[in-house]
């Protein structure tokens, strides 16, 4: 050892801070290697990501792979011109394209000039069926004298209503014969095309008329009706 001239000795010190006298030394870190692109697990990763991309896609699309068409917001009889704000669209999905053919897609005008052949519900799609050319459909206009207690006085022009017809000398009609109250109607889901107010017309005739749009077929079957009645009561039930 050496002598500092002090008179101490010299402390040996220990080269090993970290580790007692003894203790194996800890293996060298390594660290760990990306894999280049010519490893094949990096391909592998890929196909997978990019067929669950493809899985999911198609999942979407065949959960939502309805039409979207034109349907009637609210009722409307025959009769009814067919105008935008009757409109709304609806989304359905369709069997076929046979069947879809059958509607008006939503993602198209609709054609202009036409009316309802027959009655649309509120919610009811509108097939192509249900109308035809205003200037090729023949639609009448019958009036109808009515008693006021006989008509409600909600019955304006528009609504969609069914026309009763019962003989009034005979107090009981057999049943199914025409005029029984438990006959279908003489007019079924026709429209009203103008309903002036009682006031307006009881002065003239005691009785409130009321303008319904019918086709030629079954305007000549309801004159024939009220023809063979002795004493024809009409009465008119608005559909709600």
């Amino acid at each position: 050892m050496a002598h500092d001239g002090s008179g101490l000795h010299d402390v040996p010190v220990s080269r090993d801070l970290g580790n007692s006298p003894g203790t194996p030394a800890p293996p060298p870190a390594t660290r760990v290697a990306r894999p280049g692109w010519r490893d094949p697990r990096l391909w592998i990763g890929v196909l997978l990501v990019a067929g669950s991309v493809v899985a999911g896609a198609r999942l979407l699309a065949a959960a939502d792979d309805t039409v979207a068409v034109w349907a009637l917001a609210d009722d409307r009889g025959s009769g009814t011109p067919v105008v935008a704000a009757d409109l709304e669209v609806q989304r359905v999905r369709f069997g076929d394209g046979e069947a879809m053919a059958r509607y008006f897609p939503a993602e198209q005008e609709m054609p202009d000039g036409l009316v309802l052949t027959r009655a649309v519900g509120a919610g009811e799609l509108l097939a192509r069926s249900a109308v035809a050319d205003a200037e090729r459909d023949e639609v009448l206009q019958v009036p109808l004298a009515v008693d006021p207690q006989q008509v409600s006085p909600d019955v304006t022009t528009g609504s969609v209503v069914d026309v009763w017809v019962k003989d009034g000398i005979s107090e009981r009609a057999p049943a199914d014969e025409p005029g029984s109250p438990d006959a279908a109607p003489a007019l079924s889901g026709v429209t009203v095309l103008a309903a002036p107010a009682y006031d307006d017309t009881f002065a003239v005739s005691g009785t409130r008329q009321v303008v319904v749009a019918v086709d030629d077929e079954r305007a000549a079957a309801f004159e024939r009706l009220l023809a063979g009645l002795q004493d024809p009561v009409i009465r008119i039930l608005q559909r709600s």
